[in-house]
C-alpha cells in the first residue's frame, strides 16, 4: 500500500509522516531536503536555480515511486511527485522564476514519468492557512526557509486547492490542520487516524 501527504511548506507533513509511519508500522519515505545540492541557492536566487530544483525533486521523487512499487511494503511517502509538477513548478514559471523554454521541457518529462507510475492508494491532503504555515515555518528555524515570503505561500496554497479540488487520481482524504495540535494532543492524532482508518478500510 502506497499512502502519500501533500501540503504546503510548514503544513506538518513530515511531522505527521512520522507519526503514521510509527502507529501503522509503514515505511516512510521522506522529501530530500539534507542532501539536496540547490536548496540553499535556490532560495537565494531563484530564477537561477529553478529548473535546477525542480529537475533534482522530479528525478528525486520518480526514483521514490519506482521504490516503493517495486518493495511490496506498505510505504507512506513526504510530499508527491504532482506537487511538484502542478504546484511548485508552475507557480515558478507564473512569477517568471523559470523561463517558458524550461517549463516547457519541465512539463514533458513529468508528461513521461507520470505515464509509468501508479498513483497512490491514498492521498492525504494537510490544508492550513497561511498564518500557521508561517508560525511553523519560524518554529522549525531552517535557514533557508527564512526568506519565503507570505506572498510565495499564499500562491502556492492557492494552486494547491485548485490541485486538490480536481484531484481524480485515488482516494483524497482532506485534514484541516488549523485547529489541530496531533503533536502534542493525543486526542486530534486519534481523529486523523479515525480518519484514514475509515479511508483504508474502504479499499479493500
Amino acid at each position: 500500500m502506497h499512502i502519500a501527504v501533500a501540503g504546503n511548506i510548514g503544513a506538518g507533513k513530515t511531522t505527521l509522516t512520522r507519526l503514521l509511519a510509527k502507529h501503522y508500522k509503514w515505511e516512510a519515505h521522506f522529501e530530500d531536503v539534507v542532501d539536496n545540492p540547490y536548496l540553499d541557492d535556490f532560495y537565494n536566487q531563484m530564477e537561477r536555480w529553478s529548473f535546477n530544483l525542480q529537475i533534482y525533486f522530479l528525478n528525486s521523487r520518480f526514483r521514490q515511486i519506482l521504490q516503493i512499487r517495486e518493495s511490496g511494503k506498505s510505504i507512506i511517502q513526504d510530499r508527491t511527485i504532482y506537487e511538484d509538477a502542478f504546484i511548485f513548478a508552475p507557480n515558478l514559471h507564473a512569477m517568471g522564476l523559470m523561463t517558458n523554454r524550461d517549463f516547457t521541457n519541465y512539463s514533458s518529462l513529468f508528461e513521461l514519468m507520470e505515464s509509468l507510475v501508479q498513483p497512490p492508494d491514498l492521498m492525504i491532503y494537510l490544508r492550513s492557512s497561511i498564518p500557521n504555515l508561517v508560525n511553523q515555518i519560524h518554529k522549525r528555524g531552517r535557514d533557508y526557509e527564512n526568506t519565503i515570503s507570505i506572498d510565495y505561500l499564499s500562491r502556492l496554497n492557492e494552486r494547491y486547492e485548485a490541485w486538490v479540488e480536481g484531484y481524480e487520481k485515488g482516494p483524497l482524504l482532506i485534514i484541516d490542520v488549523d485547529k489541530l495540535d496531533f503533536v502534542d494532543n493525543p486526542e486530534d492524532l486519534g481523529l486523523i487516524l479515525n480518519k484514514i482508518d475509515a479511508e483504508i478500510n474502504g479499499l479493500f
